[in-house]
């Protein structure tokens, strides 16, 4: 139900003024999204590889409806490499684009020419780029696309959503060699009969693709916040003998920071997933309906910065 409520409220052009006008809203904003500017993500990313954290940066905007959006992203996100790698800030800090925000909606091919390059920006710089993936009625649009970019960028990395009921069979035709597959549990609102509705049943179905992923040959990027399921990772991780190099740990920018420092401080590649720009409301809304409990966090967040 909370999350039903937390997904309605992002879709709401009236609960969206009056959260960016609060007062307290600045606080919040302003410890889980970078900032406005590439100045911004610099900033923050030079901080992070400082504590020898990796990090994955997100131009927020997506659902674009004109070319002329979505060459506004394609341009930002060029700009953004290309300041990334004037500041020595690659290959640690990789950037991750939203096919719908290069015009995947209106013009599938559009969308392919922008993300390839990004790509082509990224490899120049020395760094990679993943495909975020959305609701469940881009996930084919998205995976061909990424298919396709894979040719000539092997490494570009794909998402997936454990919520999803056909996440199993992709995690299994994505973990061959070199396959960079983000796993995460999933952020929209989807219908019964394409996702699992329980958090048991979500968490059985993560367990399920990790074991894939870890069995594989690829390199997966266990994108959870949840302790338990971190653990079961940390377990997979000695069980199939992993590397540090051949896998990563990945978490939101602001959430968690001590259980992230953990897992640096343990060996693991720890990856902080971090986004900037003007629209950042549709962003913390689904953070929040990803996993109500992350409420918590964002609440205490007000009083603390632990």
């Amino acid at each position: 139900m909370l999350r039903s409520v937390i997904l309605a409220a992002a879709r709401s052009d009236r609960v969206e003024r009056l959260v960016e006008t609060a007062p307290v809203s600045r606080d919040v904003v302003r410890r889980y999204v970078a900032g406005a500017a590439v100045d911004d993500a610099l900033r923050i990313s030079r901080d992070l590889v400082d504590q020898g954290l990796a990090v994955s940066l997100d131009y927020l905007g997506e659902d674009t409806t004109s070319p002329e959006q979505a060459e506004q992203t394609r341009q930002s996100y060029l700009e953004l490499l290309a300041a990334l790698s004037a500041a020595g800030l690659c290959p640690p800090t990789e950037v991750s684009i939203k096919l719908s925000a290069l015009g995947q909606m209106f013009d599938e091919k559009l969308a392919y020419s922008y993300a390839r390059e990004i790509c082509q920006a990224a490899t120049n710089a020395g760094t990679t780029v993943t495909v975020d993936m959305e609701d469940h009625t881009t996930t084919d649009s998205t995976l061909e696309l990424l298919m396709q970019l894979r040719k000539d960028f092997p490494d570009t990395g794909a998402v997936l959503q454990a919520y999803l009921r056909r996440t199993e069979a992709d995690c299994r035709e994505l973990s061959g060699p070199g396959s960079r597959v983000r796993l995460c549990k999933g952020a929209y609102s989807e219908p019964e009969s394409v996702a699992f509705q329980s958090r048991l049943d979500v968490d059985r179905s993560y367990v399920r693709c990790l074991n894939i992923l870890m069995a594989g040959e690829g390199h997966p990027m266990i994108a959870t916040h949840d302790p338990r399921l971190v653990s079961i990772a940390e377990d997979r991780v000695r069980w199939f003998d992993r590397t540090p190099d051949s896998y990563e740990f990945q978490m939101l920018y602001g959430i968690r920071p001590h259980e992230q420092r953990r897992l640096a401080d343990a060996g693991h590649t720890m990856r902080i997933y971090v986004p900037y720009g003007v629209q950042w409301y549709g962003y913390l809304m689904r953070r929040l309906a990803e996993r109500p409990a992350n409420l918590t966090f964002f609440l205490r967040s007000l009083g603390t910065r632990s």
